[in-house]
């Protein structure tokens, strides 16, 4: 689920936390980095969880509404469209789904049950919900299409929950569109029938990525002075303390990468920062460290100073 460009990021965000509190305590901010990346799984669960908490609360109320004293005709025999939707169905009896969440012990609706209440109201009032219940027939090809929509249009832009997740981890607030991306992807692959085949993806791809979290952030902090003297003279018109802090982290960490990472190729490293640089820092910064890095690289290729094998470079 995690991929590289999130790491990076995620390392970033670590680094610069380091300086605003002056820590200098690298197992301990290791360790937090971890933990951080660690609750992306947390966060992947609880907004799953969501659409089988959302059918479930629909499904006690249409039967706590059948059993009124003066229930309506169709309150008495509703429409149970949305209820039967097959995706809801595939993800509330999915075990992999089901031991996760078990396993993590998420059970934030159930503490939290008004933000399900408030999804709900919100999916009834749209039109994408008129659409799917204009008729009682479920197809599973419309009942796909509409838990993506659902998800993508009504409970990702939902104010209300962003506010909840984010003042549950502030760490998410960048994960957010990872996780449900990831989600939307999921969703529009289940295949009819098939709960047993639908996977909770593992955090890292494999132990290299892992791995990768723990070098580039030691590598780049343990050489963050020596990084720095590599790019100081390619600034004649900044003082260095005229650079935004986190342009200075983007430039080490991929300064590191040219010289302590063989098997990740230059212009992979070149793009991911500045890719970087473009979503976290200022609007003139990727232009600022794309020059910088560019000149730098032609003169450590020059020098023989960056040496790059492995798979990557084949």
């Amino acid at each position: 689920m995690v991929n590289r460009r999130h790491i990076r990021v995620k390392v970033m965000q670590s680094i610069y936390a380091m300086h605003q509190s002056g820590s200098d305590n690298l197992e301990k901010e290791e360790k937090f980095l971890f933990y951080s990346i660690d609750n992306i799984q947390d966060l992947y669960l609880i907004m799953l969880s969501s659409l089988i908490e959302i059918c479930k609360t629909e499904t006690v109320f249409l039967h706590k509404s059948s059993l009124k004293h003066l229930a309506t005709p169709e309150e008495r025999n509703p429409n149970e469209k949305f209820i039967k939707n097959e995706i809801f169905q595939i993800l509330s009896e999915n075990n992999s789904l089901s031991i996760a969440l078990e396993n993590r012990k998420i059970n934030n609706w159930s503490l939290n049950d008004d933000y399900i209440l408030l999804l709900l109201s919100d999916i009834k009032a749209s039109k994408i919900y008129a659409d799917y219940m204009s008729n009682t027939v479920n197809k599973f090809e419309e009942d796909r299409q509409f838990i993506v929509d659902l998800f993508m249009e009504v409970i990702v832009p939902n104010e209300k929950l962003y506010e909840y997740l984010e003042d549950d981890k502030l760490t998410w607030v960048d994960d957010i569109p990872l996780v449900n991306t990831h989600i939307i992807k999921q969703l529009k692959t289940i295949k009819s029938g098939e709960n047993d085949n639908f996977r909770v993806p593992k955090l890292y791809k494999d132990n290299e990525d892992k791995d990768f979290v723990k070098d580039l952030f030691r590598k780049t902090v343990l050489n963050e002075k020596e990084l720095a003297k590599e790019y100081l003279d390619k600034t004649p018109n900044w003082d260095s303390d005229r650079i935004a802090e986190i342009d200075t982290i983007i430039l080490k960490m991929a300064i590191c990468e040219f010289l302590k990472f063989p098997s990740i190729p230059v212009k992979v490293t070149l793009n991911e920062y500045l890719e970087v640089a473009k979503e976290y820092s200022t609007p003139k910064s990727s232009i600022f460290i794309n020059g910088i890095l560019d000149n730098l690289v032609k003169e450590l290729e020059k020098s023989k100073r960056i040496i790059k094998a492995g798979r990557g470079l084949m």
